[in-house]
């Protein structure tokens, strides 16, 4: 009986001393869609850069970014983050940038991002209505002279 105690006490001091040295931290995953929300095959996931902005700081404080794992897997170092209400959100070219908003207290908070892919296509102009090809310049065609003095 006395040897179960000890052996319960041993255990549950154990688990407080673990549980004691896991901090709160943000992590999550980023992933890219097509425009049917269906995964990109062969994406590359890796080095996407995940800003964290807390909105409830001074500004020199506010901001924390960290990169993607190959697996589009990203943490935020425990120490580097303080209380409040953070904007997390990922850009990478060809895809329309996403962000959260979320609540970071004293427990561990997790964020899944989704980037969709621009559409394909032709260029158009911001109206809609025409094509940008008539307006662009050919190099070829451009003199460029020193001034005169």
């Amino acid at each position: 009986m006395r040897f179960q105690k000890l052996k319960c006490a041993t255990a549950a001091a154990a688990l407080a001393l673990t549980l004691g040295g896991c901090a709160a931290s943000i992590s999550g995953a980023v992933r890219f869609v097509d425009r049917e929300n269906k995964p990109v095959p062969d994406a590359k996931l890796d080095g996407v850069i995940v800003n964290m902005i807390n909105t409830s700081v001074p500004i020199d404080e506010a901001s924390y970014s960290v990169k993607t794992d190959a697996k589009g897997k990203f943490e935020a170092e425990a120490k580097k983050l303080k209380p409040g209400t953070y904007k997390i959100e990922a850009s990478e070219p060809g895809y329309i940038p996403a962000s959260k908003t979320i609540e970071f207290k004293d427990s561990s908070r997790e964020v899944e991002l989704e980037l969709k892919q621009l559409p394909m296509g032709g260029s158009r102009s911001y109206r809609g209505e025409q094509s940008d090809r008539d307006k662009i310049i050919n190099p070829g065609e451009v003199n460029i002279q020193p001034p005169e003095m």
